[in-house]
């Protein structure tokens, strides 16, 4: 039933498609080159000086996420941390709400800032978008990557059970980000965590899950559930750290292993009592191995 309804789905598209195509063809005597969404300036944090670390945050998430990194950081690194269009305090248009074009605005922002021997931090989508961003601009300019609790796929493809969504799991947060979407962000925070948060921690956080607005939150949940890099991974051979938490309340460890397994000259850290969010879990420890990893490098 399920593979039933993806596929009338599907079809249902290709025939809007087809017809859209077909009411161009017939009114349109010039077509002008095809252009990305409207990018507004995104709103990022910047401290400190040196070689720069780009900080990549979650789908419904933001910069602030990454609080217990800035102080750290900024003493050998220009830190930097960005909200997504639409994600925190940047602006929204309502449209561009894909990875590839996230992973478009982070070509642009490293560009405007001049940015050189960057390296990226990804967290959850946050890798998708480096993933998106060496598939389609290469690794030229970019020293280090990190890859914070992320599979190469978050829906479950055929064969691929060991990603978190299937289907009604997706159709469900669909759902709710469209009708109560601060019930959303509440059924999805808790289990980002090994332990469980205080109230007002698990406000803040949830606080600013719900910044982003319904539709664009469902846009890019959609989007981001979409994309698969598994058939990518072996050709992303810059130097990489893959960090993985062990509980498994989100994500399977498997899914870190899979990445270890495939990505050329990486190295795979578990963090023992972490889940989605080691950085904040146990912020000292990944502090110290992401900087240590790039020192070597």
């Amino acid at each position: 039933m399920k593979k039933l309804s993806i596929l009338l789905i599907f079809l249902a598209l290709c025939a809007c498609t087809k017809q859209a195509n077909q009411n161009q063809e017939a009114t349109t005597v010039t077509e002008e080159p095809a252009k990305s969404p409207k990018n507004e300036s995104l709103y990022f944090e910047q401290a400190g000086n040196g070689e720069p670390i780009i900080f990549l945050h979650g789908v419904w998430m933001s910069s602030r996420f990454f609080k217990l990194q800035k102080e750290y950081f900024k003493d050998k690194y220009a830190y930097y941390a960005l909200d997504f269009r639409g994600h925190g305090q940047s602006p929204d248009d309502g449209t561009g709400h894909t990875i590839p074009t996230y992973a478009e605005d982070l070509k642009k922002f490293i560009e405007d800032n001049n940015l050189k021997n960057v390296n990226l931090v990804g967290w959850s989508m946050g890798s998708f978008v480096i993933w998106e961003y060496l598939k389609n601009y290469g690794k030229d300019n970019i020293k280090t990557v990190t890859i914070v609790d992320q599979g190469a796929a978050d829906f479950q493809h055929e064969g691929w059970d060991i990603a978190p969504l299937g289907f009604p799991a997706l159709s469900h947060f669909m759902y709710l980000v469209q009708t109560t979407p601060r019930k959303a962000a509440e059924a999805l925070v808790p289990v980002m965590f090994k332990d469980k948060l205080a109230p007002e921690a698990l406000n803040e956080w949830v606080d600013e899950c719900v910044k982003i607005a319904p539709a664009s939150a469902a846009a890019i949940l959609f989007n981001q559930s979409a994309v698969d890099y598994r058939e990518q991974l072996s050709s992303f051979d810059v130097p990489a750290l893959l960090i993985f938490g062990r509980d498994e309340k989100l994500l399977k460890v498997a899914l870190g292993e899979y990445v270890h397994e495939k990505m050329p000259n990486s190295e795979f850290v578990i963090f023992e009592n972490s889940g989605h969010c080691p950085f904040l879990e146990e912020a000292d420890l990944f502090n110290k191995t992401l900087d240590d990893f790039i020192q070597k490098q």
